[in-house]
C-alpha cells in the first residue's frame, strides 16, 4: 500500500514538472518557431534603456534612433519610469536595463546604494535654461534676499534637478537655510506646473522651475528670474550609463549604439524641421512649446564629448576633463547640503564611475566624417577666461544685482592690501565657484572696519579689492573686463548679531565680497 502511494505522488510530481516546463517553455518554442518563419529571424535582440520625458532625452529614444538601431537589427525598447532615478539604478543593477540616463547628481545619490552598476559613456546634454529659480519680484528680487527673509517658502520638486539647482546655489551664495533640509522654507510639489500654480496664487514666494513652465511664469511680469541654467555651466549634466556586465559582455553593442546616437545628433542638427516635427508627434506639444524647450538644453557631441568632457586630446590641444570636475564639484555640494558625509564615489576616484573608450574608439574610427564632429574643440572649456566688453561706470551701475559668492573671509596684513597665502586659498575656491557661473560679471567689495580715519580706510579696501581683482586675473586668467573692484571702507558695515561682543564683530567687518552682477533681464 505504502509502495502503490509513493508511486501515486511521484506521478503527480512527474505530472506537474512535465505541465510546469509546458508553461515555460512553449512560448519559447512559439517565440522560436515565429521568429524562424519571419523577417524577425535577423533581428540580433533587444536593447533596454531607462529613461524620463526629459526633452535632452529625446534624441537617444527618437524615431530618428530606433530606425538607425532597426538598420543595425537591434529592438531599442525604452522605459519610461516617470524620473524614478532610484527605481532606474536598481533595474541596472539587477540586468533588466542594459542602459540609463541620469544627471550626474542623480547618478550619485541613487547610484551609491547599488554599488554604480553603471558606468558613463557619454554624455547627453547639458541644461541651459531648461532650470530656473523665479520668484514674485514684489517680495524677492536677487538670490541674496533669500538669506535672511523669515517665513521664505519656495515650492520645488524633490529629486528632482530643480532641489539640485537649490542645493547648488545654497552652498555657492552661501544660503544656511536652504541647506536645512527639515526647514519650513520647503514646500514640496508635484512637478514643475504644479510650483508654478503655488507661486501664482501666493503660497510661496519662490519657485523651481524647468521649461516650458519658466517662460509662462516670466511672461506674467509679476515674477523675476533669480537664476537660470542658461547662465551656469556644469550643474546639471545628463550622462548615458551602460550596465557594466553588459559593457564588458557585448562591447561591441555598446559601440553601435553610441555611434548611432551620434548619428542621430548630427541628423537632427543638420534638419532642425525633423526635429520639431518628431518631438511634436511624440511628446504632443505645441510648436511654441517645442522651440521653447529646444532652446533650454545644449546638447553634446561626439568632439566635446571627447575634448570637454572625457579629457582625451584633438590634436595639438589638450582635452578637458570635465566630468571629472562635474562629479567633483557635485559630490562636495552634495556633502554639504547633507546627503553625504563623505563622498560615495569608489576610493573617491571619479575615474572609477567613467569609461571613455568608446568614445575614443568612436573617434578613431573617423568621427568627424560620420557623427558631426565639426567645430573648435573645447569652446566651452574655459569659463573663467570667457570674453566681456569693457564696461564704464555708468555701464556697472545699470547691471542687475544676483548675489554674494561664498567666500570665507579673505586675510591681509593689518593695515596692508597685500593677499595673504590663507586669502589665496580662499580666492582659488571662489574660482572653482566662478567656474559654474560663466555668464556673470563680479564686483569685488572691499571693507574695512569703523575705526581710523575713513578716507584712509576707503583707500585701504580699493586697494585690497585691486589685489584680489589682479589675483584672479593673473592666477585664474579671468578676463580683466570681467572684474570691478570697489572700495567701500566702513561705509556699509554688516549688521550686528544678537550679543556679539565688540571684539568679535570688529573682526567681522574687515571682509571683501564677490558679487555677481548680469545684465537686466
Amino acid at each position: 500500500m505504502n509502495g502503490k502511494v509513493g508511486f501515486f505522488f511521484a506521478f503527480l510530481a512527474l505530472g506537474a514538472a512535465i505541465l510546469i516546463g509546458a508553461y515555460f517553455l512553449l512560448p519559447r518554442f512559439a517565440e522560436k518557431h515565429q521568429r524562424e518563419t519571419s523577417d524577425a529571424r535577423d533581428t540580433k535582440g533587444s536593447l533596454r534603456v531607462g529613461i524620463d520625458n526629459w526633452v535632452g532625452y529625446f534624441p537617444l529614444c527618437s524615431p530618428e534612433m530606433k530606425k538607425r538601431m532597426r538598420g543595425a537589427k537591434y529592438l531599442l525598447q525604452c522605459a519610461d519610469d516617470s524620473a524614478d532615478t532610484a527605481g532606474r539604478m536598481k533595474k541596472l543593477r539587477r540586468g533588466e536595463l542594459d542602459f540609463a540616463v541620469a544627471t550626474v547628481d542623480s547618478f550619485l545619490i541613487n547610484g551609491a546604494p547599488e554599488q554604480f552598476p553603471g558606468t558613463i559613456i557619454a554624455v547627453i546634454d547639458e541644461s541651459k535654461g531648461g532650470d530656473a529659480i523665479v520668484a514674485d519680484k514684489r517680495k524677492v528680487k536677487s538670490i541674496d534676499e533669500l538669506k535672511n527673509r523669515p517665513g521664505l517658502k519656495i515650492a520645488f520638486t524633490p529629486a528632482s534637478p530643480s532641489e539640485h539647482l537649490l542645493k547648488a546655489v545654497a552652498v555657492h551664495f552661501d544660503i544656511p537655510a536652504l541647506r536645512n533640509r527639515k526647514g519650513s522654507w520647503r514646500v514640496p510639489a508635484e512637478g514643475s506646473s504644479d510650483a508654478l500654480k503655488m507661486l501664482e496664487r501666493g503660497d510661496v514666494e519662490a519657485a523651481v522651475l524647468w521649461e516650458p513652465d519658466v517662460s509662462r511664469a516670466i511672461s506674467r511680469g509679476s515674477v523675476v528670474k533669480l537664476l537660470g541654467t542658461e547662465s551656469t555651466r556644469r550643474l546639471i549634466v545628463d550622462v548615458l550609463l551602460v550596465n557594466r556586465d553588459f559593457a564588458a559582455r557585448d562591447p561591441q553593442v555598446v559601440k553601435i549604439v553610441l555611434a548611432n546616437y551620434f548619428r542621430t545628433l548630427k541628423a537632427y542638427q543638420q534638419d532642425q524641421q525633423s526635429l520639431t516635427t518628431d518631438l511634436k508627434e511624440t511628446a504632443r506639444l505645441s510648436t511654441k512649446q517645442v522651440e521653447t524647450m529646444l532652446h533650454s538644453v545644449e546638447w553634446v557631441n561626439l568632439a566635446d564629448n571627447a575634448g570637454r568632457w572625457f579629457g582625451l586630446a584633438l590634436g595639438p590641444e589638450a582635452g578637458d576633463e570635465g566630468l571629472v570636475d562635474t562629479i567633483e564639484s557635485t559630490v562636495q555640494i552634495l556633502i554639504e547640503s547633507g546627503d553625504f558625509r563623505a563622498s560615495p564615489v569608489p576610493q573617491g576616484d571619479p575615474y572609477h564611475l567613467l569609461n571613455s573608450s568608446f568614445v575614443e574608439g568612436l573617434l578613431k574610427s573617423g568621427g568627424s566624417e560620420q557623427f558631426g564632429t565639426a567645430g573648435k574643440p573645447g569652446t566651452g572649456a574655459a569659463s573663467l577666461a570667457r570674453e566681456f566688453p569693457p564696461l564704464d561706470a555708468h555701464g556697472w551701475d545699470m547691471l542687475r544685482e544676483v548675489g554674494t559668492l561664498k567666500v570665507l573671509p579673505i586675510t591681509f596684513q593689518s593695515g596692508k592690501a597685500e593677499l595673504s597665502p590663507e586669502g589665496k586659498v580662499e580666492l582659488d575656491k571662489a574660482a572653482e565657484h566662478l567656474e559654474h557661473y560663466p555668464a556673470f560679471r563680479v564686483v569685488i567689495k572691499g571693507h574695512t572696519g569703523l575705526n581710523g580715519d575713513p578716507g584712509a580706510n576707503g583707500l585701504l579696501s580699493q586697494e585690497r579689492a585691486d589685489a584680489v581683482r589682479r589675483y584672479l586675473t593673473v592666477a585664474h586668467g579671468i578676463n580683466e573686463a570681467r572684474l570691478r573692484g570697489v572700495g567701500l571702507g566702513p561705509t556699509k558695515p554688516l549688521p550686528r548679531a544678537a550679543g556679539e561682543t565688540d571684539r568679535a564683530y570688529n573682526y567681522r567687518l574687515p571682509r571683501v565680497e564677490l558679487y555677481l552682477v548680469m545684465e537686466s533681464l
